[in-house]
């Protein structure tokens, strides 16, 4: 579930081992040995092992070989089958999708700072666009930290929230671009102008922040996806940012959300997104505390009476 209350992970410390023997350098002449070999053969092995002869069918090897249950290679295509391309786990998808994100956030970060420095107010539709890659690449990279078992290609959450985020976006964008291309000049005045923008940039800022240390804090306990069935492994995480709010990764996303139509100038969208996701937080966060309530019963309902939503009107 964007199950922002899972367990908090404990780590393993490794200990070294040492050995009563005495420890000896390698020998110099050895290690440039090893490396002409290596480049004189191409990096294919030393000649002994190509001359090697295979062993004697009849001998000791093959009893010790066994052949792998025809059971244990189809799971094992299977598992191989997810990262080819067209597939939820796809490398060349990732590998895609974060060149794309890659180049968008860096294109639009320059020609924000172009844009700025030539005084020009149509900065902010770049802007936003540097926003919201940093936001896919992060959602994925989270992820794949956290709980890399389930990171996938609609970890990025590019198309995964619906046509509601497509078009919330969309409008943002195309508000941002008419607004400031027909009316270049500020509507407030600068004593109201600035500290709305730059408030609107500590949102954006906080937001973002908190989303992603949520995420990391909970672990393998986060998902994108709400469960309504409960995991084995599913904790109640209290800790950390789990301290102050129960769900910090909402937290994060609403205020983000808010803070970039601040930045944008825009008023259409800055009412429609303070609409859209009260509603859809406050529905969601009701619905998912029923089943946490279900999952870890007065576990859970003591912990909601000590921490905070953060949003406003949602208890």
């Amino acid at each position: 579930m964007a199950s922002e209350n899972g367990s908090a992970n404990g780590s393993a410390i490794p200990s070294d081992n040492g050995s009563s023997g005495s420890w000896t350098a390698p020998r110099s002449s050895s290690i440039f040995n090893d490396a002409a070999t290596l480049i004189n053969r191409g990096g294919l092995g030393s000649s002994a092992h190509s001359h090697a002869q295979p062993p004697h069918p009849s001998g000791p090897s093959q009893a010790s070989t066994p052949s792998q249950p025809q059971e244990l290679n189809a799971a094992l295509d299977i598992y191989e089958k997810q990262f080819q391309p067209g597939q939820p786990k796809s490398l060349s998808g990732i590998a895609i999708r974060s060149f794309i994100l890659g180049l968008a956030l860096s294109s639009t970060l320059f020609l924000t700072t172009y844009l700025l420095y030539t005084g020009r107010p149509i900065w902010r539709a770049p802007f936003f666009v540097s926003a919201l890659s940093l936001f896919h690449f992060l959602e994925f990279y989270t992820t794949s930290r956290a709980n890399t078992s389930s990171a996938q290609i609609s970890s990025f959450l590019f198309s995964s929230n619906g046509s509601a985020y497509t078009i919330a976006h969309s409008t943002s964008f195309l508000e941002t671009v008419l607004s400031h291309y027909f009316l270049p000049a500020a509507v407030l005045p600068a004593y109201v102008h600035y500290p709305v923008l730059l408030l609107g940039l500590g949102m954006v800022i906080i937001g973002q922040t908190v989303r992603a240390v949520a995420m990391l804090t909970a672990g393998t306990n986060f998902s994108h996806v709400v469960k309504h069935t409960k995991a084995q492994s599913h904790q109640l995480v209290t800790t950390g940012i789990y301290s102050i709010f129960r769900h910090p990764s909402y937290f994060g996303f609403f205020w983000w959300g808010i803070g970039t139509q601040l930045v944008c100038g825009n008023v259409v969208s800055l009412l429609g997104y303070t609409a859209v996701l009260w509603k859809f937080f406050s529905r969601r966060i009701d619905g998912e505390e029923e089943l946490l309530v279900k999952f870890f019963g007065d576990e859970y309902r003591d912990y909601r009476q000590r921490t905070r939503v953060g949003i406003p009107f949602i208890k």
